[in-house]
């Protein structure tokens, strides 16, 4: 894991470095939650009980989609989670979010992930290994990027629940303890309910990179939860770290959405539409998401996606 001193970072760094601190993000509960996995009936009742009290935010609210995104900042932890219907069958979303190498096609979506590769542990009763470049929202030498090696488990997988959690210990400037899951439960007519949560503990460097970043280019930048209004009624987006952590959240349930989308198409063709519908559906919420235009964006990850299949 590379290691940078604060002192040496500069405006785009705080940049990836926030996004690294989002990612852990890309995707956990509390640690309850996460625990719940050990009783796999009991999640499933739980998860079908979250979405049975979500119902009416899940069906009317500003994303225009059936989705809940929740957000918590408490001393030196960041928790962010999302709870969404998606139109996939439970069958299509276990198979495909069961397998590390899928993840590497989710997280590659977004702008600053540089590299995705996944390997298989030779001892099948080991995690796999979900390891992500992170950078500049640009292309740029994997040399210059951070790297992020996460555990990979499925910790449960049933006809009617799934569970999947990466896990890193340590992580640059001072952040560690990055747990992310991913849960869901089959739905009628269909569909599928997910709940992707992440959290992470960061220490004093990882404190003053955020600050950096705040006070510099992340100052304009909001999240989506309304912190209030204002003269004009008008709503006003939480910033901060909390926008940070809800911008990446959102960042990656469209990855998701946008890779089970594209399992319907020609397997030659699914690359070039998750592309395509990711970048559209972020620029569906331009206030909190929008950074490149659509052609900058294309560009850059066809480079990024040729660049990893010769690696």
């Amino acid at each position: 894991m590379k290691t940078v001193a604060c002192r040496a970072i500069t405006t785009h760094w705080l940049r990836a470095c926030m996004v690294v601190l989002g990612l852990v993000a890309a995707v956990g509960v509390a640690q309850a939650q996460a625990n719940a996995g050990n009783d796999v009936n009991g999640a499933a009742e739980a998860l079908h009980a979250r979405h049975a009290a979500l119902k009416d935010k899940l069906a009317d609210n500003a994303f225009r989609r059936p989705l809940v995104l929740e957000s918590t900042e408490e001393a030196g932890d960041l928790k962010g989670d999302i709870y969404a219907v998606v139109e996939h069958p439970y069958a299509t979303v276990r198979t495909a979010l069961g397998r590390a190498a899928s993840w590497c096609d989710i997280l590659i979506l977004h702008l600053n992930i540089k590299s995705c590769r996944a390997a298989e542990a030779a001892d099948r009763s080991k995690p796999a290994t979900v390891t992500v470049n992170v950078g500049k929202k640009y292309d740029q030498p994997i040399e210059q990027t951070y790297e992020v090696a996460f555990d990979y488990r499925v910790a449960a997988q049933s006809a009617d629940y799934l569970q999947v959690r990466l896990n890193a210990e340590n992580g640059p400037l001072g952040t560690k303890d990055y747990r992310i899951v991913l849960e869901a439960v089959p739905l009628e007519a269909g569909r599928s309910f997910i709940h992707l949560a992440y959290s992470y503990a960061y220490g004093f460097a990882a404190r003053v990179a955020m600050k950096g970043y705040l006070a510099t280019i992340g100052s304009g930048k909001v999240g989506f939860s309304v912190a209030g209004k204002d003269a004009d009624g008008k709503p006003q987006y939480v910033g901060g770290v909390r926008g940070v952590v809800e911008r990446n959240t959102m960042r990656y349930y469209l990855a998701i959405d946008a890779y089970l989308d594209s399992l319907g198409a020609p397997k030659g063709e699914q690359q070039e539409k998750r592309l395509h519908d990711w970048f559209a559906a972020t620029e569906s919420y331009a206030t909190q998401l929008h950074e490149l235009s659509g052609d900058e964006y294309l560009t850059m990850k066809r480079s990024e996606l040729k660049r990893q299949a010769e690696r």
